[in-house]
């Protein structure tokens, strides 16, 4: 299986697609599926090219979800092999989008080959969900194929979504949510004048500065257990007109937060007026929501994927929502329970980028792991190893 997960990868990897070109990459992907009588359908949406296959009518669907776009290289002369060329030295595989996700998607395929080749007759449905538009700006994307499958009342039950996770070992995180993201474009009109007669003008900038103090110490909620607080931060801020003698007419802030669930849009974005007209101040404040936060809580896909990853690595995984977005925020829509788990994220997005060639066996037996927990019948009772190592660990996870 590990030829064949790297040998997929090696393929993907070849394929120039930075965001938002797919190159070709969900036609190999396909050509692997419909051996299999998956059900393809292509969604093209603008630029971006998407897809949704299933195999089987009835639930629960288990999807498996990721992007075929990569990032750009950065400067090619600093890498040491060509980022599109996947190299192998040292134990590892070289590529851009190798972390960051073809890897994954190699293995979601390998993952599917060898659980059919057991249990064709598997119960409910496996799904994949694959777009161009993760890198970029994911307008084109997972979530206009999620609309789609809305509109229509299609749901999906379980959601693994193939993004890099995994910290200083393979197999050590397991990301059940992520932080919403919100931003602000705020505009504050003062009086541009002359500096050597204030009395004239009025500075937007000084006029700004107590409020932007407050709104950085305010404490926005206390986070939960799965969790941080929400954190607000500006992220650019630019007045004047590069003279040392004009006080500036306008001053121009973008800001961003990061909240948990335990809070809303709603509640952010009144704190914030509230504050800014408590200061008094004349302003344009528009909004732009990336995402709202998304938690998946320990249940069948969390025992599912946990067991897997004990058995293959007999690593204990963590729960984490620490990190960016990703297209699990669109999912989570349709999908009550929607986790990330891929390779170490080290390297994405950076020089090099590469993954461990011993991590691909094991990350396509973990897929293939969570087919076998949510998608056999299990009414026949099967040796259990729960008074043994797994079930100790599984009794440590589910007790924190």
């Amino acid at each position: 299986m590990s030829d064949d997960t790297l040998t997929l990868a090696q393929t993907l990897i070849s394929r120039r697609s930075l965001t938002p070109s797919d190159d070709g990459c969900q036609d190999i992907l396909i050509s692997h599926l419909e051996k299999h009588g998956f059900h393809i359908e292509k969604m093209h949406f603008d630029e971006v090219d998407n897809l949704w296959a299933r195999r089987g009518t009835t639930a629960p669907v288990l999807c498996f979800a990721g992007h075929t776009d990569v990032v750009p290289t950065g400067p090619l002369e600093h890498w040491d092999s060509d980022p599109f060329i996947p190299t192998i030295r040292d134990g590892r595989l070289f590529g851009r989008g190798a972390a960051d996700m073809k890897s994954s998607l190699a293995a979601f395929i390998t993952a599917i080959d060898a659980f059919l080749m057991q249990h064709a007759q598997h119960q409910g449905s496996i799904a994949l969900l694959i777009t161009s538009d993760e890198e970029g700006i994911a307008v084109d994307g997972t979530v206009k194929v999620v609309e789609t499958l809305k509109a229509r009342g299609e749901m999906i039950d379980f959601c693994i979504v193939g993004e890099p996770t995994c910290s200083e070992k393979f197999g050590d995180t397991i990301k059940n949510g992520r932080r919403g993201s919100l931003s602000g474009n705020l505009t504050i009109r003062g009086v541009q004048g002359h500096i050597a007669y204030p009395h004239l003008a009025k500075n937007p900038i000084h006029l700004a500065a107590p409020a932007i103090a407050e709104l950085a110490q305010t404490e926005w909620d206390h986070g939960n257990e799965y969790f941080p607080p929400t954190t607000w931060h500006v992220s650019n801020i630019n007045a004047g007109t590069g003279a040392t003698n004009v006080i500036p007419g306008t001053l121009h802030l973008l800001f961003n937060f990061r909240f948990s669930t335990a809070s809303t849009v709603e509640s952010l974005q009144s704190r914030v007026h509230d504050i800014l007209d408590r200061h008094g101040l004349d302003y344009d404040l528009q909004w732009e929501l990336s995402g709202k936060p998304f938690l998946t809580p320990k249940a069948e896909l969390a025992e599912a994927l946990h067991d897997a990853i004990v058995t293959v690595t007999a690593i204990e995984p963590q729960l984490s929502t620490s990190g960016g977005t990703s297209d699990g925020r669109f999912i989570a829509d349709i999908c009550p329970q929607v986790i990330e788990f891929g390779p170490r994220n080290a390297t994405i997005h950076k020089l090099n980028e590469h993954v461990e060639l011993e991590d691909l066996e094991k990350l396509s037996k973990i897929y293939q792991g969570v087919m076998e927990h949510l998608l056999i019948d299990k009414t026949v009772p099967a040796q259990s190893d729960h008074g043994g190592f797994i079930g100790a660990l599984k009794k440590i996870f589910w007790s924190t």
